[in-house]
């Protein structure tokens, strides 16, 4: 599968779309709104404390707040070890106007002035990471880990002995797309997030609250979530975004520099002109249909609460068999959950299951299906009622909110 990625710009905001074979595969949008970015980390200082939240609310910037929970509190030793929140109360360990480095593991983009509940202020934790290509560097981590996805236990342990080669009191990551790479591309990688955590280092010291470090942007997070899949073209119209990307690859993906190509349109001032140019727009509009057609006339209902999103399969006049169909719509419900970002509790009614083996076949499709999701997603079987539950934990906000009616 050869994937090209499409770099736009629409009103301050970076575009990032990714297409196999001139199909919508994969959507990043970072808002010029948004206020927080996921994996940004932060000098913050405490300014309250709820003990009955076990949690501290953190100035962040002097116009942001974060909220930090007790089970997200990481302390170092003095021997060095790493100490997990949760043993004491929080208001144990922090008092007012300490100053403390977190990492934001939710986004913030602000929806008028109107004050937002506790669960709409980003959650900050103190497990703090860089992301690379390949690697993410774990400063408040003692060990090497391998992702749950590379399976091979050969493999596994080959990559778990070239990284303690490398690090030295903090450990590794290892993405899955990591699988097949040289000791000497993960051997670089690793050491320059290293030395990007110690230049990190000096600025966090003083009194005053601050951002340190942005996270990951959507040209950075699509390029290290497809890492492990070959890219054939990343098409650029502007030489500011040509730059960015350069300088991106050129440290985590030198193979890509040459693959960068920009684009000279006639009409590049129209809004989001490459996406126009390569037929897309009309598959991001779909995005925010609540239904979606598939092959021979069926079709899945998509439909979003404040709770959870279900997910309806309808045969319609499809005459092809029930396990036919339910495969196509479990590629399908992966793809849209990942290009529209849904995440937390979700219940696909699929159509009946004719025998216990189509029912096997359906959810091994639905794993497969998900194995390319760079968001944690797990498959719970099947509910009483015959539902089948799964569960996404996404990292920045649904499309939707990301959205925010500009197409």
């Amino acid at each position: 599968m050869a994937l090209d990625i499409l770099i736009e710009e629409f009103e301050g905001g970076l575009w990032t779309a990714v297409l196999d074979k001139g199909r919508l595969d994969g959507l990043e949008i970072d808002p010029s709104q948004e206020e927080v970015r996921w994996g940004s980390i932060y000098w913050a200082k405490v300014k309250t404390i709820d003990a009955g939240l076990d949690a501290v609310f953190l100035d962040l910037d002097g116009d942001n707040t974060g909220i930090l929970y007790n089970s997200d509190v990481r302390l170092k030793g003095k021997a060095g070890a790493i100490k997990k929140g949760g043993e004491k109360a929080i208001g144990k360990t922090f008092k007012s106007g300490d100053m403390i480095a977190v990492q934001a593991k939710t986004a913030y983009i602000p929806k008028g002035s109107d004050a937002l509940p506790e669960k709409k202020i980003p959650q900050m934790s103190m497990d703090i990471t860089l992301s690379g290509r390949y690697l993410i560097f774990a400063g408040m981590m003692k060990e090497n880990r391998v992702s749950q996805r590379i399976t091979d236990k050969k493999l596994r342990a080959l990559i778990l002995k070239t990284l303690d080669g490398i690090r030295k009191d903090e450990g590794f990551i290892v993405r899955s797309a990591a699988s097949g790479i040289q000791t000497e591309i993960l051997e670089r990688e690793g050491k320059l997030l290293k030395a990007a955590w110690g230049d990190m280092q000096k600025y966090l010291a003083g009194n005053e609250p601050g951002l340190i470090m942005l996270g990951p942007d959507a040209v950075q997070r699509t390029l290290s979530d497809k890492a492990g899949q070959y890219i054939d073209h990343i098409e650029i119209v502007t030489m500011e975004h040509f730059n960015h990307v350069e300088e991106w690859c050129s440290l985590f993906a030198p193979d890509l520099v040459t693959k960068i190509r920009p684009l000279e349109l006639d009409d590049a001032t129209q809004d989001l002109a490459l996406f126009h140019y390569r037929d897309i727009a009309g598959q991001i509009e779909d995005l925010f249909q609540p239904y979606v057609l598939l092959k021979d006339g069926s079709n899945i209902i998509i439909q979003t609460t404040a709770a959870l999103t279900a997910i309806d399969v309808n045969k319609g006049a499809d005459r092809r068999s029930n396990l036919a169909v339910n495969l196509d719509a479990a590629n399908e419900i992966a793809r849209q959950l990942r290009l529209r970002n849904t995440g937390g509790i979700i219940l696909a009614d699929f159509i009946k299951f004719q025998t216990k083996g189509d029912e096997t076949k359906v959810l091994k499709a639905l794993e497969k299906a998900f194995a390319t999701d760079p968001c944690t997603v797990q498959i719970h079987g099947r509910t009483n009622l015959g539902l089948v539950e799964i569960s996404r934990k996404r990292r920045t906000p649904p499309l939707h909110e990301r959205f925010d009616g500009v197409m």
